[in-house]
């Protein structure tokens, strides 16, 4: 809340502990505890827009992590006690945090993580912004797990599991991609693909062939060449070319079960 010139008019944690000071002097129903209720979610709200910029990585949009932190600032006005001595925003960061985390944790992933990485991720996101601020880039993984102490492995395993928050839909158009949607890059099925067997015993007969007949099959079903031109490659005639085809055909489907 800021006056003229933009000097604070009043002060944050003065004005919430005069607003919870009314807020236990008026009995449960009375009509204005919900506007003074209203009144300290309005001035915390700012409490709740630093709590999710710790999540500014994740790919939920900023407004949403802030609705969500605000069902924790309003719980933990509901819980407060003033009497304790402890300032609010001390009592109810940690409630608006649990609260994000809670619902990155049951409702984001689309990939089950475990547990142990789901609440080590929370360090290592918290490390990673630390670091990113300290070094002014984007740390390495050997400096997360030496400012953490931990294993480099759980860091990655954790990189690995911070991404497992949204499924992209295959039919979305990817911009560095040029526009061309997952779908569009992916593999396609091989239509010659289901006759890899066929092919295999075929390679398997043929070398079990003697050398001119091998040759023939090779030149006319591999090259492609007509019987004729057969004939003088191989300086034979026509007639005999056909005969020895046939001959070889005949064999071959003896010895391929699978042609019956």
């Amino acid at each position: 809340m800021r006056g003229p010139g933009g000097r604070p008019a009043v002060d944050v944690r003065t004005l919430t502990r005069v607003l919870f000071e009314r807020l236990s002097e008026l009995p449960p129903d009375a009509p204005e505890r919900e506007r003074v209720r209203a009144a300290l979610i309005e001035v915390n709200i700012p409490l709740v827009r630093y709590a999710a910029t710790r999540f500014r990585s994740r790919s939920e949009p900023m407004e949403d992590v802030v609705q969500v932190g605000t069902i924790g600032l309003i719980n933990a006005i509901d819980r407060f006690d003033p009497t304790r001595g402890v300032q609010f925003p001390t009592y109810a960061l940690p409630t608006i945090l649990g609260e994000i985390k809670r619902y990155f944790r049951d409702n984001v992933r689309t990939m089950h993580v475990p547990r142990r990485l789901q609440e080590l991720w929370v360090q290592v996101s918290g490390a990673m912004e630390e670091l990113t601020v300290l070094h002014g880039r984007a740390p390495k993984v050997p400096e997360i797990a030496a400012s953490l102490r931990i294993p480099e492995e759980d860091v990655r395993a954790c990189l690995d599991a911070g991404r497992a928050y949204n499924a992209a839909s295959l039919e979305a158009a990817q911009e560095h991609e040029g526009g061309l949607a997952l779908l569009d890059r992916l593999g396609y099925e091989d239509s010659a693909l289901a006759e890899v067997e066929h092919r295999d015993m075929v390679r398997h007969l043929l070398v079990q062939l003697p050398e001119r007949e091998r040759r023939i099959v090779m030149l006319r079903f591999f090259a492609n060449l007509t019987q004729s031109q057969i004939s003088t490659e191989l300086g034979m005639s026509q007639m005999h070319v056909s005969r020895l085809l046939s001959r070889i055909l005949t064999r071959l489907r003896t010895g391929n079960s699978w042609e019956e």
